[in-house]
């Protein structure tokens, strides 16, 4: 278990929780709610968080999501060890008429999870695959 300082920025703030035991990630509620210049639904959670150095936080789109007409606008928002911000969700409109959150709902899920240093090594061949080059849809629909 990692212990992360979180800050609440709002008095409406909800500290995430696992909605269950054994669950992935926890629940983030919307505080606030704009329209940006792009005109993304931004929901404000009022909280800031410092995530350990050597780990990184994935929000993602609750299940509920495929019950409306909104899709998280960046598929899933990254926040690094170093961001100390307001946590921020941004979703897309897919249609002219779409669900809007209330203040007060869940709106996303965020995970915290080990960050791997990575580093590349180019080389002129790679090793041989079962599945080589096939790419999008080559193993079946």
């Amino acid at each position: 278990m990692i212990e992360v300082k979180i800050k609440k920025l709002s008095e409406y703030a909800v500290i995430p929780t696992y909605g269950k035991d054994g669950d992935a990630a926890m629940d983030l509620t919307a505080t606030s709610r704009e329209v940006d210049a792009h005109g993304n639904q931004a929901y404000g959670t009022g909280l800031a968080m410092e995530i350990p150095y050597g780990y990184v936080g994935l929000i993602f789109p609750r299940s509920s999501v495929s019950k409306t007409s909104l899709i998280l606008a960046n598929s899933v928002g990254i926040i690094d060890a170093g961001y100390r911000g307001e946590i921020i969700c941004k979703f897309k409109p897919t249609t002219s008429y779409y669900h809007q959150y209330r203040i007060g709902d869940r709106i996303a899920q965020i995970m915290i999870i080990p960050r791997l240093e990575i580093s590349f090594i180019e080389v002129d061949e790679l090793s041989n695959s079962e599945r080589g080059d096939g790419g999008f849809g080559s193993t079946g629909f």
